[in-house]
């Protein structure tokens, strides 16, 4: 009697807790169909708000888009998923790239505009205005003629320019103006007696004849051809 007695204790015992477990899992998917019950409660209106915008968008470009040409969309972006993901990440390496030569930018951009503003009060674009200015008007002062004339003579040009920037010839145009201006301060004597006095200088004897020289050089230029000067 004991022995059946403790055999149907624990098959009661085991029957509870099966109960029991049987209960449980019932509660548990009570619980989680009034959750399902309840998300689609709230998710219908979305749903459908989704649904109705869809369709108006839809409405509005079904003209010009098929369902057809949709699916073939939907296929291809499928298709190129590892593409789009290997743009996606480009896309991120040059955002970073971005975002880490910002700052170098910023930097040199400053710097740009201390050198600008360096240069302005040192007067360089001052300067440019100027020159910019000159070359306006010689741009404007020449004719197509005057031009072409240029063109052929620039070598003539560039190298009496060579020359006449020697230093002994800017020494000799800088002594000539010296002595203009302390002449034109000064009083000067043009008697014959002191011109004659003058002579007696070596100097003034040595410049007598260079201007004779060039005065000479001047005439050979001035003649005509083939013709003597007496």
């Amino acid at each position: 009697m004991d022995q059946a007695l403790l055999a149907l204790n624990e098959k009661l015992d085991r029957l509870t807790n099966q109960v029991a477990y049987l209960t449980e899992q019932t509660q548990r998917a009570e619980r989680e169909r009034e959750s399902r019950t309840e998300l689609m409660r709230d998710l219908t209106p979305i749903v459908n708000d989704v649904y109705r915008l869809t369709v108006e968008q839809l409405e509005e470009v079904e003209q010009y888009v098929s369902l057809d040409d949709l699916l073939r969309l939907v296929k291809r972006l499928a298709r190129n998923g590892r593409n789009i993901e290997k743009m996606l990440d480009q896309l991120e390496s040059v955002m970073d790239l971005a975002e880490t030569i910002v700052p170098l930018s910023d930097a040199a951009f400053g710097r740009a505009v201390t050198e600008l503003a360096t240069l302005e009060r040192k007067g360089y674009f001052t300067f440019a205005k100027g020159g910019w200015q000159i070359m306006d008007n010689i741009v404007t002062s020449f004719g197509e003629d005057d031009v072409r004339q240029l063109g052929n003579n620039v070598v003539l040009i560039l190298r009496t320019i060579k020359e006449m920037t020697q230093p002994e010839v800017m020494n000799f145009a800088r002594n000539m103006v010296s002595s203009i201006e302390s002449e034109s301060a000064a009083e000067v004597s043009i008697s014959y007696r002191s011109l004659f006095g003058q002579m007696r200088d070596p100097n003034v004897r040595r410049g007598l004849a260079l201007t004779m020289r060039v005065l000479h050089s001047l005439g050979q230029q001035m003649s005509p051809a083939g013709q003597s000067v007496n």
